[in-house]
């Protein structure tokens, strides 16, 4: 039997669902036969995106405005979900932000924001979710970290920490669930042509025929097999393997390089 038959029929849950790769992941989910509840804070786009894909696939997408920068987003989305008997066979936590500069420099509003959504959202959907699928005797969560997440470079302080809680925080998880037929899969994507960074569109272009950027379809697609199959950890592409190698090994003086002549220049523009 296709990994992917496992998929039809089935409900996944995809927060960040309105955007970027978590819209991608919902359109390649119900490209798969599998129903969705999608959350998102962008309403607008949420309810565009799920009657487009409801209607293009032939599933059910429902749609859940929430904030998970606010309290009781995880009892509100079970209690949705409760109320019209949807059970979900997948989790997958994607909603996340970026920025790109030094920490001293980034508003308490903004460094809230990171631990709210990359560390504090995550754990309490994945727990919550993991909880449930223990009583149903199966089930696979999807956290997306980044394969920043081993590099501690000036700018993205931030975000390449909670990044790193992500992966150890679901390494660690997928061992307690094991015994319960409950994966718990963490992707660790190098660049993806996505808004995330804010690139104009021709140098996305650029970048993905060179390989520095991959595109979100091709990232989505080999992420969710991973989770099919119940992985610990997915990395996309060799160059990334190998630069993830590189970068540990780089000397302060670079890193210093790189703060001096990219992020500060970048500061006092």
């Amino acid at each position: 039997m296709s990994v992917w038959q496992e998929l039809k029929g089935s409900v996944a849950v995809v927060t960040g669902a309105s955007s970027g790769i978590g819209l991608c992941f919902c359109r390649e989910l119900a490209k798969l036969g599998c129903n969705l509840v999608m959350v998102s804070n962008q309403p607008e786009q949420l309810e565009q995106y799920s009657l487009e894909i409801a209607e293009t696939y032939g599933v059910s997408a429902y749609t859940v405005n929430l904030d998970l920068t606010e309290d009781g987003y995880a009892d509100r989305l079970l209690q949705f979900m409760d109320s019209k008997n949807v059970k979900a066979d997948y989790l997958i936590n994607n909603a996340g932000i970026f920025s790109f500069k030094p920490v001293i420099d980034t508003p308490e509003r903004k460094i809230d924001c990171f631990l709210k959504l990359h560390v504090e959202a995550v754990t309490s959907l994945s727990r919550t979710f993991a909880a449930r699928f223990k009583d149903q005797g199966k089930g696979r969560i999807l956290n997306m970290s980044s394969m920043s997440c081993w590099m501690p470079m000036p700018g993205i302080a931030l975000y390449s920490a909670t990044k790193a809680y992500i992966r150890v925080f679901s390494r660690a998880l997928h061992y307690e669930m094991c015994d319960y037929g409950v994966s718990v899969t963490v992707a660790c994507p190098g660049g993806i042509a996505t808004d995330l960074f804010g690139l104009p569109e021709a140098l996305k272009r650029l970048a993905v025929r060179i390989g520095v950027l991959a595109t979100p379809d091709r990232f989505v697609r080999e992420a969710l097999k991973r989770m099919l199959k119940g992985k610990k950890q997915y990395i996309n592409g060799m160059l990334n393997r190998i630069t993830i190698v590189a970068v540990s090994m780089m000397p302060t003086g670079v890193r210093m390089m790189v703060k001096r002549h990219l992020l500060d220049r970048g500061i006092t523009r």
